[in-house]
Parts: C-alpha cells; sequence; structure tokens
C-alpha cells in the first residue's frame, strides 16, 4: 500500500506549525508524493487562519515545486449539532474539508457526547473525513462512528502523528480501523506534517492499516484516480449543500 497524497498538512499560517506552503510542498516532492492538500486550521482554534485565508487559496497554482497543490481545511467541531467554524461561501472553494475535535474549541467529553459530535460532522454535507478520530482525548463509539461514515460515504482518517503525539492512540485507532475494514469505511492517511520534513511521513499509520486489514481499495489517497473522484463527488455535494449548480 502506498500513499500518493498527503491530506493533512500545516503551515506557518496554522500558528504552530513552521514551514510555508512551498516548503511543505518541496517535503511531498522529496518523499515521491504527486501532491499534498493544505489543511491548516480553522478560525475558531486562535491561529492566523481568518477566513479570507481559505478563499484567497484560489491564488496559488495546482502545482508547486513539480507536485500537485490541494486547497483545504481542518475545520474545527464546534458541538453536537454538527457545526464547524468556517461558512459554506469558503468551504464551497475547497477541495478537501477535514474536520475534527480541538481541545480549544470542544472540551473533551464523555462517550455519548463525543460521538454525537462526530456523527454529527460527519452528516453535515460540507464536511469530507474527520481528523484524528482514534484521539483517546476524546474517546468514542468506534462502530458508530465507523457506520455513520459509512453512511455518509465520507472518511475517517488514519493520523501518522497521533502515534507521537497524541499518547495511547495506538489501540483506539487499531480499533477503528479494524471495524472499517469490517463495514469497508473509506479511509485517508494523514501526516499531520507541522514541519516540512514530516509531510508524506505515513510508517506507522500504513503498518496499522495493515495489520488490521484494511484493503487498500478503502484508502482513498492510495490512488490517484480514486482520490480525484472522492474529491470530485464531494466538490458536487458541497456545492449542492450551498444551492450552487
Amino acid at each position: 500500500m502506498k500513499i500518493l497524497f498527503d491530506t493533512h498538512t500545516h503551515s506557518v499560517a496554522s500558528g504552530h506549525a513552521y514551514s510555508t506552503i512551498d516548503d511543505l510542498a518541496r517535503g511531498a516532492r522529496r518523499r515521491g508524493l504527486k501532491g499534498f492538500v493544505l489543511t491548516d486550521h480553522g478560525p475558531a482554534l486562535g491561529c492566523y487562519t481568518h477566513p479570507y485565508h481559505f478563499g484567497n487559496l484560489r491564488i496559488l497554482p495546482r502545482r508547486i515545486e513539480g507536485v500537485r497543490f490541494f486547497k483545504g481545511i481542518e475545520a474545527n467541531i464546534l458541538d453536537t449539532e454538527g457545526t464547524i467554524d468556517l461558512g459554506a461561501n469558503q468551504l464551497v472553494r475547497l477541495d478537501f474539508v477535514l474536520a475534527g475535535l480541538h481541545e480549544v474549541c470542544a472540551p473533551p467529553s464523555d462517550i455519548a457526547t463525543n460521538t454525537r459530535a462526530i456523527v454529527a460532522a460527519l452528516a453535515n454535507p460540507f464536511v469530507d473525513a474527520i481528523s484524528h478520530p482514534g484521539n483517546p482525548a476524546f474517546p468514542v463509539d468506534a462502530r458508530a462512528i465507523v457506520s455513520a461514515a459509512v453512511e455518509y460515504g465520507k472518511a475517517l482518517e488514519i493520523n501518522d502523528s497521533s502515534f507521537r503525539v497524541r499518547t495511547g492512540s495506538g489501540d483506539t485507532c487499531l480499533s477503528i480501523a479494524r471495524i472499517c475494514a469490517e463495514l469497508g469505511a473509506l479511509v485517508v492517511c494523514g501526516s499531520d506534517a507541522h514541519y516540512w520534513r514530516d509531510v508524506g511521513r505515513f510508517g506507522t499509520a500504513v503498518k496499522l492499516m495493515r495489520q488490521a486489514g484494511v484493503d487498500g481499495k478503502q484508502v482513498v489517497n492510495a490512488s490517484a484516480k480514486r482520490f480525484e473522484a472522492f474529491m470530485e463527488r464531494r466538490s458536487a455535494e458541497r456545492r449542492a449543500a450551498a444551492g450552487i449548480a
């Protein structure tokens, strides 16, 4: 299983990341990737990402340093109603929308509350995938969130950096990945790079997916055709939700 696109990267605009977009592109090229998605944090995290930041991504070229560049966000899940911290008028302009729970924006709660928050985000027509759902700070009903991902045609992320920065992620991610394998859920593999040398760092995540029995055909960003088809479908669904023909 070879991951061709990194679907989770952060630039200096995220406030606690340390590389420019050009740096990230060089990192993707260095790893032999076909492309990467810039997913700076949404505005509610208190970074440098005003909503205009995401709208103005349109000025950037589609290829940087010889690799494909995709416009995205790691939006913040704000409640149990599926609310995220960027408006529809900006979200429809993006290629890929991650959404995740972060302590600054949504304090950790019990399993039922955390699960409702993620299931509601999966039901949000503007969300494509859930970032680091295996974060043990936000315990969830793994079967419920995987079932919701299947129902709504969304993806769950296996986040490689979680194994280094979120203590206890290995067991929770393995549980989620096994249920993804069982139910045929879509998966994305992201580095969550906050520094250019970590772009395309997927080794632990890929090993875990293999251990869990995830089929390579379930991994959206392990195939250029599958990745582009997923983004085209989701872009059309976001536009329809916004009332754009």
